[in-house]
Parts: structure tokens; sequence; C-alpha cells
């Protein structure tokens, strides 16, 4: 849970602007909105993006830079101020505080400084804590899931999509949904969608990345309103996604959406774990099997070698009541064997589900009623704070269980 605030960066010296733009680059409580090369044109791109902060670069001409910032304040009261300068005398600092900045910091910069600086302003603008953006975009309140399977078939990516269109059905939400089983992942499949864009897209585009052109590749969709950046779809193209892609994407995406849900492989490689790490949740998904359960234990091991990993982990067991594993663990059981609670039963029901899956059209539209369907509606509810476990467990008893 976030405060973002969105920035926009005038500096008409290339050599000074990347290097201020890249800092931003990654850090999940900024979102660079835009950036701007020239002086003058930098009212517009105010006006247009009407972000939070305005970091305004002095050293290539400080006169229209000051001048800037005096106009600033008058077209825009409520915009906060950072001036940056590689010349951090007390002659430039004077002249840049009285004329409206908030805030001065010397180039180059330190993301620190910068972070520090940022809170600062924060704090003074809204001191009640009462964080999100000024056009209500971004999301103080935003909530990343992570869902990760025990081992392939345990249904990992029908919970992540399915959980994501029960969030999206409540309008007053607004989730995307990020596949990352990038070699052999299914989600668009599973909605029946056929995206223009990919993550493979966006990483190629890094370096120009904003909101407004990550938005343009996600694809919605129409039932639910759930949007959806899928895997790459040629095979080569997964090498080029890298971690700082990942965090990139993640941090943006966080910024403007109020659920973020992300389907990890079954491959528990270093962008799932960095996932993971930018994850306010995850659910590890398991079935009443040995093997499932082996590997639940194993991950929880590795897990427990990254600071807070485990504490933010929940086990979710699917397909509770299903008669196809002869001699099936209990629950009491599977909880003894795996050392924590289970957070989560989904209760089977194959043939809801595969007549879902098969038509693409997900379970709120197309078997609303079922069990299933109630249980992962239950589970958005608690998520997305609607309800309290003990409320919906009450609701749905025989369905659902708690930590």
């Amino acid at each position: 849970m976030r405060d973002v605030q969105r920035l926009a960066i005038v500096d008409p010296n290339d050599a000074t602007r990347e290097p201020l733009r890249n800092l931003m680059l990654g850090v999940e409580s900024v979102w660079l909105e835009a950036e701007c090369s020239r002086y003058e044109f930098f009212f517009d791109v105010v006006a247009q993006s009407n972000p939070d902060v305005a970091i305004v670069a002095l050293d290539a001409d400080p006169n229209k830079a000051v001048q800037l910032i005096s106009q600033l304040v008058v077209d825009h009261p409520d915009l906060r101020i950072l001036a940056v300068s590689a010349k951090g005398d007390g002659q430039m600092i004077l002249q840049a505080l009285r004329a409206g900045a908030h805030e001065f910091l010397t180039a180059p910069v330190v993301l620190e400084d910068m972070l520090q600086a940022l809170r600062r302003m924060q704090q003074k603008h809204n001191p009640r804590g009462e964080g999100g953006a000024s056009n209500g975009v971004a999301k103080a309140n935003s909530q990343v899931v992570a869902v990760l399977g025990s081992r392939g078939g345990v249904g990992s990516t029908s919970l992540a999509v399915n959980l994501g269109c029960s969030l999206a059905a409540d309008k007053t939400n607004n989730v995307a949904l990020l596949d990352l089983d990038l070699a052999l992942g299914d989600a668009d499949v599973a909605l029946d969608l056929m995206p223009v864009y990919t993550l493979a897209d966006v990483a190629m585009n890094i370096v120009r990345l904003d909101m407004t052109f990550l938005k343009r590749s996600l694809v919605q969709h129409s039932g639910t309103g759930l949007s959806l950046l899928p895997h790459p779809v040629q095979l080569q193209d997964v090498e080029m996604i890298k971690e700082e892609h990942l965090q990139r994407v993640i941090g943006l995406l966080r910024a403007s959406y109020s659920h973020l849900v992300l389907d990890l492989s079954k491959s528990f490689s270093p962008l799932d774990i960095t996932a993971m790490r930018m994850a306010d949740l995850v659910l590890l998904v398991a079935q009443l099997e040995l093997s499932s359960l082996r590997n639940v234990v194993r991950m929880l091991a590795r897990l427990g070698m990254e600071d807070g990993m485990v504490e933010k982990t929940r086990v979710v067991i699917n397909r509770v009541g299903c008669d196809f594993f002869d001699g099936a663990i209990s629950l009491k059981k599977a909880e003894e064997t795996i050392g924590v609670p289970i957070y989560w039963q989904v209760p089977n029901d194959h043939k809801s589900m595969m007549a879902s899956r098969n038509a693409g059209i997900p379970l709120v539209q197309h078997a609303p009623r079922s069990k299933i369907h109630q249980s992962i509606q239950g589970l958005a509810e608690v998520l997305s704070g609607k309800a309290s476990e003990a409320d919906v467990k009450k609701k749905k008893s025989g369905f659902f269980s708690f930590a």
C-alpha cells in the first residue's frame, strides 16, 4: 500500500535530463508521467499531464527556468516544484526558492536525496497522509497479488484469471492482470482475447515507457473490464524481458490500477522472485496430493531466504473434494506437512471450470452461481476489503477456510 507521486521533468539538456529520468525508473513510489526538453513547452505538458511534482533543471538557462517556476506557482498553486542545478551556490538556491520552488537538489542527483525531497514535499502538501494523485489516477491503496502454482496443473492461472475478473466486476475497482508465464502462459486464451501488444513490446520500448504507452499495450476484457498484458507471442522474445523491465512495468501499473494480479510461471525464475518481492501478497496454490505439498515446503524454504516473503505468502488449496486423488490427504494433514495454515480453500468444480475455460468466458459470467465462483468471489471481497474473512466464512460456510 504505497503513495505514488506523478512527476514531470523539464530539462533542455539531454546529457542531464536522461540521467534524471533514468534515476526514476523502477522506483515504485513515483511515476514519471512526462518529460520535456523546452522550458516554453512545459506549461502545456503540465496542463495535459497534471503531475503532482514538477522537476525543473535550471542550468540550461537559469533565467528562463526561474521565470518558469514563478509562472507555474501562479498557474498551478497545488503543484510541488523541485529545482535541480549543478550550481549549488547560495545565489542559485535563493533564486529558485524565491521564485516558488519547494525543494532544491544539487546535480548529479542522488536517489535517496530525491526520495527524501519528494517525501518532504508530500508531507507538507498533505500532512494527514491522505495519499493519492490529484486527478485520482494513481492509487495510494493499490494492491499487487502474485499467484504462484506449486507445480503445473494445479489451477494457478485459472485462479489468477478468475480472481482478476471477480475484482474487476466490481466497478469501484480498476484491475490489471500481468501474464508472467512467459513461455507457456494462456491467460489470453482463458479470456478469449486477441492482444495486439505483449510484454515483449513493452520491454523493447522500455526507455520511452510511460503510463500512456503502457496502457495502450494492455487489452481489455469487455465483459468484466479486466485489463491484460499478455506474455510474448514468440518464444525467442522471452529472453529480452529483464528484471529491471518488470520492475518498471509493475511500478507503473501499481500507480494506475487499484489491483494488479501477477500470474507467475512454474519455473521459480528470477523474474518470478522479482515479482514476488514487489507484491503485497503471494497466493501459493496447491492441491491435496503429495508432490504438490512437497513443492510447497520447498518453495516456502526458498522464500524464507527473502526478508518478509514468507510473512506475505498464503497457501490456497484448490480442487478441495476432488475424488480424482485416491486416498487424498486431509486438510489437517496438509497443514502439518507444510507447517503453515491453509488460508483459503477452492472447491472442486471441474465441469464449471472446464466449460468456462473452453468457452473463453470467466466464471463470473459463465457460471456465477457455481461453488467455485462463489469461493473466488469471496476471496476477491476479502482482498479488496469489501468483506472480512469472518463475514465471508459465515456467509459461505463449507466452501472456504481461513488462517
